[in-house]
């Protein structure tokens, strides 16, 4: 039977046979979702919640993988997604990013059908609920519409394809491909409808709260091109949560550095589906960053602190951010973050000052006082390269730089032909190019024929 949603979405603990119990009938041993407590247990399991994307951490230019071991470590999903092949998965694999966003979005679809009616609880904790579940939703289309869509450009968002767009649990739906325009729209619309049943700050970070829907409202907006909007969202993100960490009180002790529960830079927790042993960092970001950046000392080391998963002969150096307390690595919204969108609005809006500003402000805090030179820019030109090439250096190895780079091909000051080796081969990427789509997966087509493919 073709057009499974399950089949291609769910084949993990929500698959037809769990999520048959949750919509149809009381089995022996078996809750099924009634009581309003249910639904908070439920978008309380940041197993299912809390994961992202893994695929674009290896796409992006700030990672480069030259170590044969390294290399040969990758599988052949992995290897592909590096070098930017036609297809990642043969027909009988699965794209780990894509189940884990549509997963995502099962559960939420199931929780916005059912808490508003929900028991034993009060309007006020259903309302922050299902408002809860919505901005899940909206980020988990954010990341879909960016790694599987063309990127948004109004002259053909209507038309360009996107990613499936289901907002109900409905398991058997035909799997067309919305537009651009349509699924943006649809984030949007989750946005709006979440703010009024939010709290501004949530008790934890991985719960979702007004700070974290105007930090998404931000990111949709950048995409979109509307930078007006979002550095308005980018501003009211901040008011609400501007906590830096300042390195300088970490540079003799990087175990102190707050778990991501804790971290005041947090804005919403969200962390990579995956987390690579080793992520190598490319040599001109590193020749960017420098040895006196802070982020260069403690968030990546040499080939010491990863043991036999480089070579004798690795020279360079990997990045750490899952080493360091807890074996995560953040992406989600960041207080840093905001302030580089909101830097890079005020740049292309030809405020100079204030955009290097605000990029001062973070970097007073990555470097060593007696290391700390503020950056100036003589026009608003040179002020958009140094915000985004201060976003790449904040950022590396999360995955965060592969949107970026993607977005900015737009804007011929960043267009630019990407170029790699891999086992003996060279590899390139042209800016626009359709490798810039991921593959949506032959297995999934094979099931529900009307997904149609990228162009390649």
């Amino acid at each position: 039977m073709k057009n499974k949603y399950s089949m291609i979405l769910l084949t993990l603990a929500i698959t037809l046979s769990s999520c048959r119990k949750y919509v149809e009938i009381d089995q022996l041993s078996v809750r099924t979702l009634k009581y309003t407590s249910d639904f908070r247990n439920t978008l309380n399991n940041n197993n299912v919640l809390e994961g992202t994307y893994s695929y674009p951490i290896l796409s992006g230019d700030d990672t480069e993988i030259t170590d044969v071991t390294r290399q040969n470590s990758l599988n052949d999903i992995l290897s592909n997604v590096y070098t930017w092949a036609p297809k990642y998965t043969s027909e009988s694999q699965s794209d780990s990013d894509w189940d884990k966003q549509y997963k995502t979005i099962y559960v939420c679809n199931e929780v916005l059908q059912g808490v508003l009616t929900s028991l034993d609880g009060t309007e006020v904790e259903k309302k922050r609920i299902y408002a809860e579940a919505l901005v899940h939703r909206a980020y988990a289309y954010l990341i879909l519409v960016n790694m599987y869509g063309k990127q948004y450009t109004s002259a053909t968002a209507a038309t360009d394809l996107g990613v499936p767009l289901l907002t109900t649990p409905n398991l058997y739906t035909k799997l067309n491909r919305a537009p651009v325009a349509e699924v943006y729209s649809q984030i949007l619309k989750d946005l709006r409808a979440s703010i009024s049943n939010l709290p501004g700050i949530a008790d934890y970070n991985v719960r979702p709260a007004k700070v974290s829907a105007y930090a998404i409202f931000a990111k949709t907006y950048l995409n979109m091109r509307d930078f007006r909007n979002a550095a308005l969202y980018a501003d009211s993100a901040l008011s609400l949560k501007n906590g830096l960490l300042d390195l300088k009180s970490y540079e003799t002790a990087p175990g102190t550095i707050p778990v991501r529960l804790l971290n005041p830079e947090i804005i919403f927790s969200k962390t990579s589906n995956v987390v690579y042993p080793a992520i190598s960092i490319s040599s001109d970001l590193l020749a960017s960053l420098g040895p006196n950046d802070l982020r260069y000392k403690l968030f990546s080391d040499v080939r010491g602190r990863f043991g036999t998963q480089f070579s004798i002969a690795f020279t360079g150096r990997a990045s750490t951010k899952n080493l360091i307390n807890e074996p995560v690595i953040n992406n989600g919204p960041t207080v840093p973050e905001m302030m580089l969108i909101k830097a890079e609005c005020l740049a292309r809006d030809g405020k100079t000052a204030d955009a290097l500003a605000l990029v001062n402000n973070l970097r007073i805090k990555r470097f060593s006082t007696a290391n700390y030179v503020p950056l100036s820019a003589a026009d608003p030109v040179q002020a958009l390269r140094i915000v985004v090439e201060e976003k790449r250096r904040e950022f590396f190895g999360t995955g965060i730089r592969w949107f970026d780079q993607k977005r900015l091909n737009l804007d011929a000051d960043f267009a630019s032909t990407k170029t790699r080796t891999f086992k003996s081969l060279n590899y390139t990427l042209e800016a626009n190019s359709n490798r810039y789509l991921y593959p949506i997966g032959d297995k999934y087509i094979l099931l529900n024929p009307e997904l149609e493919q990228n162009p390649r």
